[in-house]
């Protein structure tokens, strides 16, 4: 079976002298430090022009195969997102009260987290992001995706970082389990429900848990070369 192969165009690519190279990343970096995740947030109304282009550029992760296996569904319907918040705190009622292992509650004690989910109605967009576990060719046949869970990793790191740059907040949520979105908001039967992130500003009076990030050299090691190996 042959394969059509793609054309290729130069790579727009700027080469950037090196002191701009840092500061471009020290500058980005002291940003991203700055980001936390809150449980708190504003009704205060947000554009829809923001999500769109956070969502855009969530869109430019790469993707195995350039696949793109993601679906962003945006609500800010406020009934909808009322039933989801009931359907969320059932499934979490459920987990607190004996469903999670001791040792996963334990975990979550130091971030004050519950079965409440008030983020859900409060925030004025939920947006849930949905992988594609495989594709739908236009005839209704199956096409095999690859590293979905990889790529729409990737695709939610762009997405919270887009939201954070542009001065708003968000949470990682994952209600388990999720099939009741699917259910809800009628997705077809090959895609998962992966996160749901509220987005909007935080409340006046968001708190969040005073935790630190680890240090460099606990989360990276080096190969220099020029040892005696």
């Amino acid at each position: 079976m042959s394969t059509t192969a793609r054309p290729f165009v130069p790579l727009a690519f700027q080469h950037l002298p090196e002191d701009e190279m840092l500061r471009r990343a020290q500058r980005f970096y002291a940003e991203m430090e700055r980001r936390r995740t809150t449980r708190h947030f504003s009704d205060t109304p947000v554009p829809r022009e923001l999500i769109e282009h956070a969502i855009r550029t969530a869109g430019t992760a790469p993707s195995g195969a350039h696949q793109q296996p993601w679906t962003f569904v945006v609500i800010s319907d406020p009934r909808i997102k009322r039933l989801m918040r009931e359907a969320a705190e059932e499934e979490e009622r459920v987990n607190y009260d004996g469903r999670m292992p001791p040792e996963w509650l334990e975990a979550l004690a130091p971030l004050g987290t519950d079965a409440v989910k008030e983020h859900i109605t409060t925030a004025p967009y939920v947006v849930i992001l949905f992988r594609q576990v495989y594709g739908l060719r236009p005839d209704g046949s199956r096409r095999t995706h690859y590293y979905t869970t990889e790529s729409c990793g990737i695709a939610a790191g762009l997405f919270i970082a887009a939201i954070h740059q542009m001065g708003l907040a968000t949470l990682t949520h994952t209600p388990s389990p999720m099939g009741f979105l699917t259910k809800l908001l009628q997705r077809p039967e090959n895609e998962k429900p992966f996160l749901l992130m509220p987005v909007g500003y935080p409340a006046p009076d968001a708190r969040v848990p005073d935790l630190q990030r680890k240090p460099l050299d606990e989360i990276s090691i080096w190969f220099d070369g020029g040892g005696d190996g």
